[in-house]
């Protein structure tokens, strides 16, 4: 008996699986069950303007069922049933469209093969537009309006002026949709965070007369205030960096783009991973509604691995670190080595955590070795400062100790310099890493001290020391030109100072290379002095660029051609621009673009490859 009970026990799972469905071997995937095969049953033919034969072909019953399983079969009735149901469906579908008195047939056209031959005739008619459109306000806004406000009355004016189906607009569904949607997402954005629209808004249609009014009643509902900041997700860092980061008041009127700011300053502070901001939108809380963020902190140490190429230095090897609270202090360590064949160098910095008005302290310093052209360049530099990172402006302001040696078998420069510094960055673009549109505009100034001397083969020459100051700039604009993508650039440079006045060589200037003059070798353009290219004290470089997807189905790939001209010179008068063209692929990919570039260097009658790709692990 026991022996008799054991192997029942062990039957029960078996048994469970075949008695309870779901449960077990038994249990099935819809999904994977194989499709069942479909056989033609008739062909229907639809005779419309194009737009609107598509539009049948994909929701018409009628179209659908051309095919079906092969184990079953539309019956005469069936299909008669159909035929007669397919003008009131076409009517209503082309009513989404604006065509409220087309003329539609199905008829059954002489078999000509082995299957039933319809046919659907479809004349559209004229399409119905919007007569008259009467906008009207209620609520808050409504009420300060009334009241002399002037925002809310530019609010009202700028939705009347904005909406986006005027008097003599098509009128279709999707259009009408689309419009109260937009502007009813703009205007919850600019305070009235839960703005509806009332009943009495509709679209009254005229279908003898082929019109449309539009009466639209919007309910703007309270002005919604902020309130007091509620954090979630810390641990490590303090609540106070994310306060600063806010720039707003309490009871500062509420605007989505207000908050998009503040979360786009917290996922740039370098803490967090990610962070969200959005408003308690309780209506009775309008007044001072409750903004509540999430973030999602970064560890507070982080190593990066890098490995990159490109044209101007080559192959190269990195190492990242990051301490976000070093000696448990608020202030941001980084420190980058980057090793290759012609490059070495070092970059580190200290960064506060945000101050008032989003200032942060900085002090930083690096060091670089680089062989180019023959030439051996040792440098480094120590400052100290301050930075400001808004949405689009970047400020940074610092004093700088700089020194670097050139040495070549052709000269030798060594220069030292102390200098206060100004450096502006505008960004408006609509990607930061593969901008496709907007502008970008670089500027830098300086004023200092500086002493150095060059020699010449064997023949020393002596500089004096003195002050300088210091001028550059360049300009980025990003422009879609139909299917192509335009880009175009233009950079200036120059040092102002008594010709006798050595400055270290990191403050003076040189064209060409990838980023430069394509067709020339990195920093292989300037004045030319005792058969060796020297740096100088003007520069002034463009370049224009087209690209173009190579194919549609693979729109991050894209072919350019380029063309680029500029140069480096000791005055303005002896600038002699040099010309580069060329044809290039580039890659759009999750890490940054890839370039390659091939450019044709006419002072030089020779062609010359640029590479450039970085990725970070």
């Amino acid at each position: 008996m026991a022996l008799l009970a054991g192997v029942a026990v062990l039957m029960l799972p078996g048994c469970a699986s075949f008695l309870l469905p779901g449960f077990g071997a038994a249990k099935t995937d819809a999904a994977a069950r194989p499709e069942a095969p479909t056989v033609a049953v008739f062909v229907l033919d639809v005779q419309a303007p194009e737009p609107l034969r598509r539009l049948l072909l994909r929701h018409l019953d009628l179209a659908r069922f051309q095919s079906a399983p092969a184990a079953d079969s539309i019956t005469p009735t069936e299909l008669e049933r159909l035929m007669r149901a397919a003008p009131a469906q076409a009517r209503a579908l082309l009513e989404t469209e604006g065509y409220f008195n087309p003329e539609v047939g199905v008829s059954r056209a002489p078999d000509t093969g082995p299957l039933p031959q319809l046919r659907m005739v479809v004349t559209p008619g004229e399409r119905t537009r919007v007569d008259g459109v009467v906008l009207t306000a209620s609520g808050a806004l409504d009420a300060a309006a009334r009241a002399g406000d002037p925002t809310a009355q530019g609010a009202i004016a700028a939705w009347r002026r904005q909406w986006p189906l005027p008097a003599g607009a098509a009128f279709t569904q999707n259009a009408w949709s689309d419009a109260k949607t937009g502007t009813l997402t703009r205007l919850r954005a600019e305070g009235y965070a839960v703005a509806a629209w009332a009943p009495a808004t509709r679209a009254r249609v005229d279908a003898p007369a082929n019109r449309v009014d539009l009466e639209l009643v919007l309910d703007s509902g309270p002005l919604f205030r902020l309130g007091r900041l509620q954090i979630e997700g810390l641990q490590r860092y303090d609540d106070d960096t994310v306060r600063k980061l806010a720039r707003f008041d309490a009871g500062e009127p509420y605007s989505e783009k207000l908050l998009l700011d503040f979360q786009d300053r917290l996922q740039k502070v370098g803490l967090f991973e990610g962070a969200s901001v959005e408003i308690d939108a309780d209506p009775a809380t309008a007044d001072a509604a409750t903004v509540h963020v999430r973030v999602k902190e970064l560890s507070l140490q982080q190593a990066t691995l890098g490995l990159g190429f490109s044209a101007n230095t080559g192959a190269r090897v990195s190492v990242e670190h990051t301490h976000r609270q070093v000696f448990g202090s608020r202030w941001i360590a980084r420190n980058k080595l980057e090793l290759g064949p012609t490059q070495q160098s070092w970059e580190g910095e200290l960064t506060s955590y945000p101050l008032d008005r989003l200032y942060r302290n900085l002090i930083a310093g690096s060091a670089l070795h680089l062989n180019t052209n023959d030439q051996q360049l040792l440098s480094w530099k120590l400052r100290a400062g301050r930075t400001q990172d808004s949405p689009r402006i970047e400020r940074l302001i610092f004093a700088e100790a700089t020194h670097a040696r050139l040495t070549s078998a052709a000269l030798t420069n060594n220069g030292d310099a102390l200098s206060g510094n100004y450096h502006w960055i505008y960004r408006d673009i609509d990607n930061v890493l593969l901008p496709t549109q907007g502008l970008t505009v670089s500027a830098q100034g300086a004023l200092g001290y500086a002493r150095g001397n060059q020699s010449v083969g064997s023949a020393p020459q002596q500089s004096a020391a003195g002050p300088f100051g210091r001028a550059y700039a360049r300009f980025t604009w990003y422009q879609p030109l139909g299917a192509w993508y335009g880009s175009f650039r233009i950079e200036a440079g120059q040092l102002f100072t008594k010709d006798v006045i050595g400055v270290p060589d990191t403050l003076l200037f040189r064209a060409g290379g990838d980023d430069s003059v394509r067709g020339y070798g990195y920093r292989s353009l300037g004045p030319v002095v005792g058969g060796a290219v020297t740096s100088a004290r003007t520069l002034l470089t463009g370049s224009a660029e087209v690209a173009h997807p190579i194919s549609p189905a693979y729109p991050a790939f894209l072919w350019a051609a380029f063309v680029d001209a500029g140069q480096a010179a000791d005055r303005w008068t002896d600038l002699r621009p040099a010309v580069g063209v060329g044809l290039g692929l580039r890659w759009r990919s999750p890490v940054g673009p890839l370039r390659l570039d091939l450019a044709y260097g006419e002072a030089v009658k020779k062609f010359r490859a640029h590479f450039s790709i970085g990725i970070a692990f």
